[in-house]
């Protein structure tokens, strides 16, 4: 397989990032716009959570004059078509994806065409327009097996979820289209991702509005699976230096230091001077028990190591959470 040296950066000025509007796309797009790149971006403003909170990322990118938006969908080809038809791009970032492991459970269609319709969608565009370089961002939950840290050539080949399985169609068709038309692709499998501004659905925010609020948080299991919680700006970081050019690659993004849910609880009690109550529930069977990032690859291949110690990312994202409470309790919040 024909690969380009990595020691190059990447010299295109306008790059369509989907998802736009969700944690990750708001923070890649946000850190671009910061580089003096031009930002085409893509979101459908769902309502897998509340899409007030994608406004509200929105509203900061919209400040930048450098930032495009446009409200489609990426399942949709005719109309993501005539986005590239308008607009000259250099690369494309791929973040729009439905994300949530239970959730892919209940209604796999929606995640089948995002995730893997939507990701060939674009693979076409950039074909047909020249686009040569594709990032997708994939996921951990593609590692099933036991044996870790996770490296890039562990056994993916059993996804436990429909998300799962919909970004591993993701990720083959990548490999498919850079092998048949040349196109530049890296493949980020990103790790448990928190930081302000962050998901709802996720057990960080759910834990610390409910801490606040007095209720009791809900925990799967007893709190002893880990995890590899890797800061957002880190994540966007990893994700820009991922555009120069590679030539086919699959990396891992995470923090290469997994810890227990129970010792993030402790530092969210810690930062917010209340004592967390527990509601024990049953974990799913699509959850694994733990995730831990082999990452020397992406040190070699994008300079990329993660920066953001665990004990300032969580004391920033409670920060974020108490400054923006008012806001934050207008949010319709799924339990």
């Amino acid at each position: 397989m024909k690969k380009t040296s990595s020691s190059k950066t990447f010299q295109g000025k306008t790059v369509l990032v989907t998802g736009c509007a969700g944690f990750i796309g708001w923070k890649v797009s946000h850190q671009l716009l910061e580089m003096g790149k031009k930002v085409i971006g893509i979101d459908n403003l769902n309502d897998y959570y509340d899409p007030a909170l994608k406004r509200w990322r929105l509203g900061i990118l919209k400040k930048y004059p450098g930032f495009t938006f446009y409200r489609t969908d990426i399942g949709d080809y005719k109309k993501t078509v005539k986005i590239f038809r308008e607009n000259k791009i250099d690369a494309v970032i791929n973040l729009a994806a439905r994300a949530g492991v239970r959730a892919s459970v209940e209604d796999p269609w929606v995640y089948l065409d995002t995730n893997t319709k939507g990701t060939l969608n674009l693979l076409e565009c950039c074909k047909d327009n020249k686009v040569k370089k594709f990032v997708l961002a994939s996921t951990s939950s593609l590692y099933a097996s036991l044996d870790m840290p996770f490296k890039e050539t562990s056994k993916t080949d059993t996804p436990l979820a429909p998300y799962s399985a919909t970004k591993k169609g993701a990720e083959a068709l990548c490999h498919a289209y850079h092998y048949l038309y040349g196109l530049d692709i890296t493949v980020l499998r990103y790790f448990t991702v928190y930081g302000p501004a962050g998901r709802p659905d996720m057990s960080i925010f759910k834990f610390v509005k409910n801490m606040d609020a007095g209720k009791p948080i809900p925990v799967f299991g007893d709190g002893n699976q880990t995890r590899d919680f890797t800061y957002i700006d880190d994540i966007a970081d990893g994700t820009i230096r991922a555009l120069r050019p590679v030539g086919y690659e699959i990396v891992n993004l995470g923090s290469d230091h997994p810890v227990k849910l129970n010792y993030v609880i402790g530092l969210l009690e810690k930062h917010l001077g209340k004592k967390a109550g527990r509601k024990v529930l049953r974990m799913h069977p699509a959850d694994v028990t733990a995730t831990w990032a082999h990452i020397e690859k992406a040190k070699k291949l994008l300079g990329w190591r993660p920066r953001m110690p665990l004990e300032k990312g969580i004391e920033n994202t409670v920060n974020w959470f108490l400054e923006n409470k008012k806001f934050l309790k207008s949010l319709k919040w799924k339990e």
